[in-house]
Parts: structure tokens; sequence; C-alpha cells
């Protein structure tokens, strides 16, 4: 099933050159969680601050089993500070 990843900041580095905008249409096996995608993407799951399915938050002790559907948008943020 197709989802659309997009990584934001530093996180931009982890997509491939192919990508426009951050963001990227993936191809993804039907029972895909967060996790999945991220580690297939060699994203460390310690810079994955922020994390919103369709715009929903998702908490990161629900990575690991929230699966995804067919069209999501997963984006991910890192950490910022700012001051």
């Amino acid at each position: 099933m197709k989802i659309t990843v997009k990584l934001f900041a530093l996180l931009g580095k982890y997509l491939p050159p192919s990508a426009k905008e951050n963001q990227l249409e993936i191809e993804v096996e039907q029972d895909a969680v967060i996790a999945d995608v991220l580690a297939g993407l060699s994203v460390p799951a310690e810079v994955c601050h922020l994390v919103l399915v369709n715009g929903v938050y998702v908490e990161p002790s629900a990575r690991d089993t929230h699966a995804l559907k067919e069209d999501d948008a997963l984006a991910v943020w890192p950490p910022v500070a700012g001051g």
C-alpha cells in the first residue's frame, strides 16, 4: 500500500534524493507500523520527537503498534530547542 512520509528539519537527510519538499510516497507492507517505516528509512527512533499520522499525534509507546493504512501521511519532526 502507498503512504506519504514527511521528514522535517534535520530528518530530511534520511530521505532518498528523489524526495521533493521533504516528502516521499512509498510502498509499505499491509501490516506496516510507524516503527517499521522509520526503520526502513534508517531514521533512529530517538530523533523522532513529534510523530503525526494524518495530523494526529502518536505517542512514542504506540509507534511500534500503530498500523498504517493506504494513503496515510506520516509526518515526523526531531526535537527542537529555542530560546
